[in-house]
């Protein structure tokens, strides 16, 4: 099982709309490493929610609830989508100037090319994101 983190600015598409409707599609993505990332993940495997635009915080704990599949929104090209599902809302949210001081997450991609919507996690790196969001599994 691996571990991703995806962005969502809460003025479109808020962490609160997720829980409310329990499940939706992630698509919409027309950048091509976030698509290579999109399709390695699978079902089951653990989603930190990012609020970017103003807030810049992780959120929230969910899971991709299908693979990737293509994208219903794409009129031409080769996209893809994925249905993610909340699990629950971190007890803390952690914000990307907390992320970016602390030495332990240096190498994330959240870090280095903050500008990818989707991007894997390493389980050390995901660990230490819920230890600073005070939030177990």
């Amino acid at each position: 099982m691996r571990s991703w983190l995806v962005k969502q600015e809460p003025e479109t598409y808020p962490w609160s709309q997720l829980v409310a409707e329990k499940k939706t599609i992630w698509d919409g993505v027309r950048n091509y490493q976030a698509r290579n990332f999109m399709r390695q993940m699978a079902k089951g495997d653990l989603v930190l929610f990012y609020h970017s635009g103003k807030a810049k915080e992780l959120v929230g704990l969910a899971k991709v609830a299908k693979a990737a599949y293509p994208d219903p929104t794409a009129a031409e090209g080769d996209w893809s989508a994925f249905d993610i599902q909340p699990i629950k809302e971190l007890a803390q949210t952690v914000s990307l100037k907390t992320i970016k001081a602390d030495p332990e997450l240096q190498s994330m991609h959240l870090v280095r090319n903050s500008r990818l919507s989707v991007m894997p996690v390493e389980a050390k790196e995901f660990k230490r994101l819920l230890d600073l969001a005070a939030t177990s599994l």
